[in-house]
């Protein structure tokens, strides 16, 4: 009798275990969480990110390539059946298609892209998000009676490194900066952007406002920043692109105890020589020989909306000038709309003269916006407040916003210029050693 006993237990046995491993084996790792790699065609190489969340009943997919400034982009169009997930990114000029597999118990993203005519294969491997995610912090502070909005990133490793990223031309909030903040917590910075007034969940109008009210901004942000991290003004440099660079020597001399001042693609004109020059730019192969006499009407154009020309004197000069050949390309907004800007009229020169502190300039050769000259200007002035420690950098291959320019086998996507991030932080480095060594 024990034999058949011990006989239909072990089969009993043999059962359970068998089954427990095919359970185990059929075990997958939830689909949620983030997916990163490498996206290389030709040569051109990218670190990417599909950040993958599901409710109750649906995905949502967020994009994330910091070199590109594209920090959790959302997704639309997307598609979820089995281990198949789909999904699209419109841009003002091509459509991205996504299609992926999970693989390997879901620890795997196997996808492509297509765009134009060119498809893209990629593999993405699972992160482990708690490791590699940064501390952010979002705040409220308050400058000049209005409440303003931001974010505080935290490096991994809390140092005394601090950067704040002054905000800069139109009506873009502190996304814009969302992707160069991220990566300059990643370099060991403590990082601090926000809304400029008027944008994203800050107060106030921006449009309305002055340069140095917008500074005034800055200066609070700042000072903001240093009481909630406790850490000392003079640990910390402030950054700015384009309009925010011209920001930068006006900043530095409000507050002197800051340790250095980082302007990228900063004009050494006016902001309405800026501009002009950029529409030059734009038009010089449209209108040719001629545009010593439009360049001469343009800027009637914007010297109105700097509130330095009448309405009735620009209409004027419209009839006078709207049956020459080159008026077609003149650019004219809406006389009855346009609201006077006198920040056109500001100019970063005057206060670059006065600057003691070390400052970066960097520019890009290919600029299509600023002067080319303006890194000569503002190291002159520089010159003139007897700072002996800036330094000039004119990156080759580089445009106004950073971004590398020139050949590329995936010209859909736009890439910072190699060199822009690592020539700050050695930079960075290098006065910092220099004042340790004092």
């Amino acid at each position: 009798m024990s034999k058949p006993k011990n006989l239909f237990f072990y089969i009993l046995f043999a059962i359970v275990l068998a089954s427990c491993k095919h359970n185990s084996d059929n075990i997958n790792i939830s689909k949620d969480g983030i997916y990163g790699g490498t996206f290389s065609y030709g040569n051109f190489l990218d670190k990417i990110q599909f950040e993958i969340e599901k409710d109750s009943t649906n995905y949502k997919v967020f994009f994330t390539s910091l070199e590109q400034n594209a920090n959790r982009i959302h997704l639309q169009q997307i598609n979820a059946i089995g281990d198949s997930i789909n999904f699209k990114l419109q841009s003002d000029y091509y459509t991205y298609t996504f299609k992926n597999k999970w693989l390997d118990n879901n620890s795997r993203l196997e996808g492509s892209l297509t765009v134009d005519t060119v498809t893209v294969n990629y593999s993405l491997e699972k992160e482990l998000k708690n490791d590699q995610a940064l501390k952010s912090e979002d705040i409220v502070f308050k400058s000049n009676n209005l409440s303003l909005n931001g974010t505080i990133w935290y490096p991994n490793n809390t140092g005394s490194k601090a950067i704040v990223i002054l905000t800069s031309s139109g009506n873009a909030d502190r996304s814009a900066s969302r992707a160069e903040a991220i990566l300059f917590a990643q370099m060991g910075f403590t990082a601090f952007h926000y809304d400029k007034r008027g944008t994203g969940n800050s107060e106030g109008n921006w449009q309305a406002a002055t340069i140095e009210e917008l500074s005034m901004d800055d200066i609070n942000a700042i000072k903001y920043f240093s009481e909630k991290t406790g850490i000392p003004l003079m640990n910390i440099g402030i950054k700015g692109s384009s309009q925010g660079a011209t920001k930068i020597p006006y900043v530095l001399g409000e507050l002197k105890d800051l340790k250095y001042g980082i302007a990228v693609s900063c004009p050494g004109v006016s902001l309405l020589e800026s501009d002009l020059n950029y529409w030059k730019n734009s038009n010089a192969e449209a209108i040719g020989n001629e545009m010593e006499d439009a360049l001469k009407f343009q800027r009637k154009v914007f010297e109105f909306i700097a509130g330095k020309r009448t309405k009735s004197a620009l209409e004027k000069a419209i009839d006078q000038e709207k049956s020459m050949p080159w008026f077609e390309h003149i650019w004219i907004p809406n006389l009855d709309e346009i609201q006077t800007d006198k920040k056109l009229l500001y100019n970063p020169i005057p206060y670059f003269q006065t600057t003691k502190q070390p400052v970066l300039i960097l520019q890009g050769k290919m600029d299509e916006i600023i002067p080319a000259n303006s890194i000569e200007l503002i190291s002159d002035a520089l010159k003139k407040s007897g700072n002996a420690n800036f330094k000039t950098v004119l990156l080759d291959g580089a445009s106004h916003s950073m971004y590398q320019v020139g050949e590329s086998d995936f010209p859909y996507w736009s890439k910072l210029h190699p060199d822009y991030l690592t020539t700050i932080e050695n930079w960075i480095n290098t006065i910092s050693n220099n004042a340790n060594s004092e």
